[in-house]
């Protein structure tokens, strides 16, 4: 499962001749960034998680297009093309939940966020969420 537009599959076919690769939106943090941007990656087999291509040890710097880059002490919001990021300084990697678009969107529409989202916990009126102990 990708977490990309149709726009972006369709650039990333256009570019990519659709068969060998594909693009996934990352979001990441270094220890004074949050980074979020488009990674290429294999389209099937070998190398075709995110997860790969963080671990591939011959690969000092991750490579990312259509880049945001956001000081954690609050400064202002830069975009880029193109931006590589020293593999050692990522603190963690993350695929932006398509999840939270699709409650965003809901809340804008009037929709209850439990209404499209089967596995969200519906609390009623007096009753309050305890997590379970079991595993």
């Amino acid at each position: 499962m990708t977490n990309t537009t149709p726009a972006e599959e369709a650039i990333a076919r256009e570019t990519t001749g659709g068969a060998e690769e594909r693009r996934e939106r990352i979001r990441l943090e270094t220890p004074r960034h949050r980074i979020e941007g488009l990674i290429v990656i294999a389209a099937d087999g070998y190398r075709s998680r995110v997860s790969d291509v963080l671990n591939a040890p011959e690969r000092d710097f991750l490579t990312l297009t259509d880049a945001t880059l956001q000081p954690l002490d609050g400064g202002p919001v830069e975009r880029h093309e193109f931006l590589a990021v020293a593999r050692a300084h990522v603190v963690y990697v993350v695929a932006p939940s398509d999840a939270l678009s699709v409650r965003s969107r809901q809340r804008r529409s009037g929709v209850s966020s439990s209404e499209g989202d089967p596995t969200e916990h519906q609390e009623t009126e007096g009753e309050e969420f305890e997590p379970s102990s079991e595993v």
